[in-house]
């Protein structure tokens, strides 16, 4: 029997589940640079290394890379971006930008903090929920 999901707040809902956005500038994770590892909120899933984030300025945290098979892309049904959702259980965490020449990887993923949970570099990594 799949276990359930980790519980969700309401607004953690709203851009996980329903796929909306968190206001600029105020996740917790926009201008925040420690050692570890930023796990899918809603399944626990590897997503990114603390090692690819940037400061790209846009009001959410930015990675130039995610690991390998975590994230998948598809076209938002605005027509114009690519969103893109963890592999593991299509949580909405944002969209992925490239051509903008921010990193030598020219690549941005515009990440909702909300989809996101950081855990230490020195902190085990949870079960990922699947």
């Amino acid at each position: 029997m799949p276990k359930p999901y980790n519980t969700l707040t309401d607004e953690e809902a709203y851009v996980i589940v329903s796929r909306g956005t968190e206001a600029p500038f105020t996740g917790e994770y926009d201008s925040f640079y420690k050692e570890g590892t930023y796990i899918c909120r809603r399944c626990n899933s590897p997503l990114y290394s603390s090692k690819a984030k940037f400061d790209a300025g846009c009001g959410w945290p930015a990675f130039d890379e995610n690991f390998p098979d975590s994230v998948t892309r598809l076209p938002d049904p605005d027509g114009r971006r690519v969103e893109i959702r963890c592999a593991n259980c299509d949580a909405h965490l944002g969209h992925v930008f490239v051509g903008e020449r921010y990193t030598p990887k020219d690549t941005r993923h515009c990440v909702n903090s909300l989809s996101l949970k950081f855990i230490p570099k020195e902190t085990a990594l949870p079960e990922v929920i699947r």
